[in-house]
């Protein structure tokens, strides 16, 4: 017999390009891997330097995609997963801090209310004490008294005028007595 045919090397020049495009998706894939890149078809064709339909076509390429962006997508969805854990949990401190806040002014607020109403409370006695004609009788003897008070002020303000007239007249007087004391010692003199 003789070589292998044409066709024959066709096939094993075939099936050695089929392995170096499976070597280099392998790589591609770790070299993603590697990069956390999150891993898809396009993206390992691209890094591969292979055809998007290659993967798709060939069993074993497919295959190999299939588990590599299933696993890139178990670990994106889980860092997402811890992400949104790590959000989740500061907003759940700050609702909680919310509801404390909340609670405490609400006792505030209670506390407050129960104040007013015993202000309100002394108010309802106060007027119950002086019902509504004693106030008026308060109110009328009040001005009674503001008139008594400018009678007085305006007594007193006479009495210190007369007073003053009459020391007034005290001090002329003495200096009159005194010159006529000087008058009458001359006169006795001479």
């Amino acid at each position: 017999m003789s070589g292998p045919g044409p066709t024959e090397a066709a096939i094993a020049a075939r099936r050695q390009q089929t392995k170096d495009k499976l070597r280099q998706v392998e790589k591609a894939i770790a070299q993603l891997r590697r990069e956390r890149v999150r891993l898809a078809v396009r993206a390992i064709a691209e890094r591969a330097e292979v055809s998007a339909t290659f993967l798709y076509e060939n069993a074993e390429a497919r295959a190999l995609v299939q588990q590599a962006v299933a696993a890139s997508k178990s670990r994106h969805d889980r860092q997402a997963g811890e992400k949104h854990d790590r959000i989740e949990a500061t907003w759940r401190e700050r609702a909680l801090n919310a509801e404390s806040e909340l609670t405490r002014t609400q006792e505030e607020v209670f506390a407050q209310r129960e104040r007013i109403g015993e202000l309100m409370g002394q108010i309802r006695d106060f007027d119950q004490m002086v019902p509504g004609e004693s106030v008026q009788h308060l109110v009328s003897e009040n001005t009674t008294l503001k008139h008594r008070v400018q009678q007085l002020t305006q007594e007193h303000r006479k009495l210190q005028e007369r007073l003053e007239g009459a020391r007034s007249n005290l001090r002329f007087s003495d200096k009159r007595i005194a010159a006529l004391e000087a008058q009458l010692l001359e006169h006795h003199r001479t």
